[in-house]
């Protein structure tokens, strides 16, 4: 009986240290070499492809991969048939989306998406930016555009939809944003037959689980601290944050230790009111995973 093995596309080029970061925070070691187009990894059941995240959807949805992680956005400028299993919000530099905007030199006369009538546009989603233009009863012509996008605004072209995610680059090359066309996360995507499978679909849930679990942890820390029995009450009814604790007896009588996770960025107002209300031997620690 041969062995059930899943194949799992993984997007090379800006999303791909993230995903390796992710994917190894899941449980995953991934290691990729130069010298090789397979990847390895510790898990027997996997085999490891890397695609652009362009053309990931497609080699989901025609089964030369049973899985992959690439763009929602992606995904809706090829059309791709495939069952979406989860949102994944990281991105290279930040936790936003991304966006896909219509952006126009600073000194355009272009406002909105109507004053593009007979205009050109340079675009990575052709299809995409394409049908907003069809909403929007606009006729104008859409070229593809291979990459420097953001220089075609002022030179080649009347308009450009680039994608974003601070819109840092677009003001420092003297663009300004008109529209969004459409916002973009990741997404964990199935072949529509792999998922029929039990055994794929068992495999891609668990993947997803553990993936959303590490995502969780992230914003996430944990805390510990010891406080009198006396004071406990006092301490949860002002420290809403402190919801569903782990409360447990010490060896000391009167004193229990009181366990719990907090989102991080709260951290550096609660340890400062937690010392306040009796709390001793307060510990912040990093978390791995979070599974709900």
């Amino acid at each position: 009986m041969s062995k059930e093995i899943l194949r799992f596309g993984l997007p090379k080029g800006s999303l791909q240290e993230a995903t390796l970061e992710k994917m190894a925070k899941a449980g995953f070691n991934i290691q990729v070499s130069s010298r090789s187009y397979i990847p390895y990894a510790d898990d027997p059941e996997l085999e490891i492809r890397m695609f652009r995240a362009q053309e990931m959807s497609r080699y989901v949805e025609h089964g030369y991969l049973d899985c992959g992680i690439t763009g929602h956005d992606w995904i809706v400028e090829n059309g791709s048939k495939v069952h979406e299993v989860g949102e994944f919000l990281f991105s290279k530099s930040t936790r936003q989306a991304a966006r896909w905007v219509l952006a126009v030199p600073e000194n355009s006369s272009i406002k909105s998406v109507k004053d593009l009538n007979g205009k050109r546009i340079a675009s990575e989603v052709v299809n995409i930016t394409k049908q907003f233009l069809r909403k929007h009863k606009v006729k104008a012509a859409v070229e593809f555009s291979w990459g420097a996008t953001e220089v075609k605004a002022h030179e080649l072209v009347d308009a450009i939809v680039d994608v974003t995610e601070t819109g840092s680059s677009l003001r420092a090359n003297n663009l300004r944003i008109v529209e969004t066309l459409l916002s973009s996360t990741p997404r964990l995507i199935a072949n529509r037959d792999a998922w029929k499978n039990s055994w794929k679909r068992k495999k891609i849930e668990t993947i997803a689980m553990l993936l959303k679990g590490a995502l969780d942890a992230e914003a996430k820390v944990g805390l510990k601290l010891n406080i009198a029995e006396k004071n406990l009450a006092n301490l949860l009814a002002t420290l809403p944050a402190l919801r569903n604790p782990t409360i447990s007896n010490l060896s000391q009588k009167g004193w229990v230790a009181v366990e719990t996770i907090i989102d991080e960025h709260i951290v550096r107002e609660i340890i400062p009111q937690l010392k306040a209300a009796g709390a001793e031997g307060i510990i912040e620690y990093p978390l791995n995973k979070v599974v709900y």
